[in-house]
């Protein structure tokens, strides 16, 4: 049996489909985008010109120049939130996170909040998501920006992200959203939802890595940023740069044949993951984080009590990935600040375990998984004094 991949969280593999339309723009058409009067960088202009079409249209952006291109969600999440605070300056100088929110956006905000920037963090319930009553109490009259991620990166949640908007908006607020684990998974349109800045990155879509995006509201109102790179003044002024060009034609890939199939991959990793959480919970002392049902469909993360998920990983190492928690934080030996978020014990959040299922996950694949897991706990739990002299007390617990 091949390994099983199950951390589509923190990346996934480039689509074969996806590979073979930035094939070219390697080789055969390389021109940079912003090379006027030749061949090589018209024919490059014109595939950045498409791809961002498209990737506006995967989004629901009505304009396509509403797309900005970077190297990843990290900096998408940087030109985000320091952009808009310093161009808005004058307006406020108070930014709202959620506690859940991915380093990019935590960390920025305590990096601002060294230059004067009040920052507020929110709390969220034991499911992981944010009230919109709680947000409406934290706003205040100097609040420019509210920065609250679509889905979660380790528990899956997903927020009630029209009602927050409503509220930001009510109060005169930008609203922000890390789209990183949702883009090309979940139905998502930025002009229902309302959203004024929205990151995303490919590889987390069977994209390519090193490229990713930022929408920026271009109409009623207008959403304008400061630059955080400066130098040529590419993307309207707003990320120079030389354009990754097969990446963005990559990504646009990406976005198109996600969109294309959502619904069915939705409905199948569903699917696949009701049947390894059926098999992981028939093992005493198990349970599930994030909320039961507004959650990606390919995210499981479960705690097994008296073992640590680091121990579980190291098991499984060479039969089946998985993940304890956020890749961009997995060589920190704390418990995950989502896990403390959402009030469980450092215990617990030290004993969970992240399954991120994808577009090539197979039944095979799960029940595999599924076995595997069950016997690295068990072999775990073998050795732990607690958990022998738990179970010879309560042998159903």
């Amino acid at each position: 049996m091949r390994p099983v991949y199950l951390d589509h969280h923190a990346t996934t593999p480039v689509d074969p489909r996806v590979l073979e339309a930035m094939l070219p723009y390697f080789t055969e058409t390389f021109g940079n985008a912003a090379s006027k009067g030749h061949a090589w960088g018209e024919t490059a202009e014109d595939a950045v010109a498409v791809a961002r079409a498209d990737i506006a249209a995967a989004l629901g952006a009505e304009d396509a120049k509403s797309i900005v291109f970077t190297s990843g969600a990290t900096e998408s999440d940087n030109l985000a939130l320091q952009g808009a605070m310093a161009w808005y300056r004058e307006r406020g100088n108070h930014l709202i996170v959620s506690a859940i929110e991915h380093k990019a956006v935590l960390d920025t905000a305590r990096a601002l909040e060294k230059t004067g920037i009040e920052v507020t963090v929110l709390p969220v319930d034991t499911n992981g998501q944010v009230s919109p009553d709680v947000l409406d109490k934290a706003i205040t009259p100097h609040t420019v920006l509210v920065s609250i991620m679509h889905a979660n990166n380790e528990i899956g949640t997903i927020q009630p992200l029209q009602d927050l908007v409503t509220v930001a908006h009510r109060h005169g607020a930008l609203f922000h959203t890390d789209a990183t684990q949702s883009v090309g998974h979940v139905p998502l349109d930025v002009a229902a939802l309302d959203v004024d800045l929205l990151s995303f990155s490919a590889h987390k879509l069977y994209g390519p890595k090193g490229v990713g995006g930022l929408y920026v509201r271009r109409h009623s109102p207008r959403v304008r940023l400061s630059p955080i790179l400066h130098g040529g003044g590419h993307e309207a002024g707003m990320r120079s740069g030389t354009l990754n060009v097969p990446g963005i034609v990559g990504m646009a890939a990406a976005c198109k044949l996600a969109m294309a199939g959502l619904a069915d991959e939705t409905a199948r990793l569903l699917r696949l993951k009701e049947r390894l959480a059926a098999r992981l919970l028939a093992l005493p002392g198990t349970g599930v984080n994030g909320h039961p049902t507004d959650r990606l469909a390919g995210n499981l993360n479960m705690w097994f009590r008296w073992v640590e998920g680091e121990s579980v990983s190291l098991q499984l190492a060479h039969e089946v990935a998985v993940s304890t928690g956020s890749a961009c934080t997995s060589a920190s030996l704390t418990p995950s600040h989502v896990l403390r978020a959402i009030g469980l014990s450092d215990d617990l959040a030290n004993a969970s375990v992240r399954f991120g299922l994808g577009r090539f996950t197979t039944e095979t694949d799960i029940d595999f998984a599924a076995e595997r897991v069950g016997a690295a706990v068990e072999r775990l739990r073998s050795m732990s004094p607690l958990y022998r002299r738990t179970m010879a007390v309560e042998p159903t617990s």
